[in-house]
C-alpha cells in the first residue's frame, strides 16, 4: 500500500479552511459588522472582510479538490473492489458539488452586496430599512446561505472520517470478502 500524504494533506487542510473560514465569518464577521461606527459603514466592514476571505477560500477549495482527486486516483482500485466504498465516494462527491454550488451562488450574491460598499445595513447579512432593494434581497439570501456552506462542508468532514475508517485493513478485508459470494 502506498501513502499519499500530499493529497491527503491538501484534501484535509483545504476542507478545514473552507469549513472553518465560512463558519467564522457567519458567526463572527457578519454580526460584528453591526458594531461599525455608523450604519452606513456596516456593509463596508462586512464587504471588506468577505472580499479578503474570497481568495483564501478559493485557494482552500482548490487545494481540497486537488487533494480529493489525488486521493481518489490512488484509491480507485480499492474503491471499486470494496463493498460500500463507492457509495461513500458518491456521497462525498455529491456533498462537494453541493458545497461548491452554494459557495459559488453565495459569491454571486456577495458581489452584488459588495458593489455597494457603504450600503446601510443592520449586519453583514441583515438589511436595514435604508438598504437598496437589490442589496437587501441578496443579504436576505446570504443570511440563510452563510450557514449552508459550513453545514455542507461539516458533513463532508464527517463523511471523510467515515471514508478513512473504510481504509482500515480489517474494514477493507470485510468489504472485499463481502463481494465474494459465500464468504460473508
Amino acid at each position: 500500500m502506498s501513502t499519499n500524504t500530499l493529497s491527503r494533506s491538501l484534501h484535509d487542510v483545504g476542507l478545514a479552511a473552507w469549513f472553518g473560514g465560512t463558519l467564522a465569518n457567519a458567526t463572527a464577521l457578519n454580526p460584528a459588522a453591526a458594531q461599525a461606527d455608523a450604519p452606513d459603514r456596516t456593509g463596508a466592514v462586512a464587504n471588506v472582510g468577505w472580499d479578503r476571505w474570497t481568495p483564501v477560500n478559493a485557494g482552500a477549495i482548490a487545494a481540497h479538490l486537488v487533494g480529493s482527486i489525488g486521493m481518489l486516483s490512488s484509491d480507485a482500485g480499492r474503491v471499486a473492489a470494496q463493498k460500500g466504498a463507492t457509495r461513500t465516494v458518491m456521497l462525498k462527491t455529491a456533498l462537494t458539488a453541493a458545497a461548491l454550488g452554494v459557495t459559488a451562488y453565495s459569491r454571486v450574491l456577495g458581489r452584488r452586496v459588495s458593489e455597494h460598499t457603504d450600503v446601510p445595513a443592520e449586519s453583514g447579512t441583515e438589511p436595514s430599512t435604508r438598504t437598496p432593494d437589490d442589496v437587501a434581497s441578496a443579504q436576505r439570501q446570504l443570511r440563510l446561505l452563510q450557514w449552508a456552506v459550513p453545514a455542507l462542508t461539516g458533513a463532508l468532514v464527517v463523511v471523510s472520517a467515515q471514508a478513512g475508517e473504510e481504509q482500515r485493513p480489517t474494514t477493507v478485508l470485510e468489504g472485499l470478502s463481502a463481494r465474494i459470494p459465500g464468504l460473508s
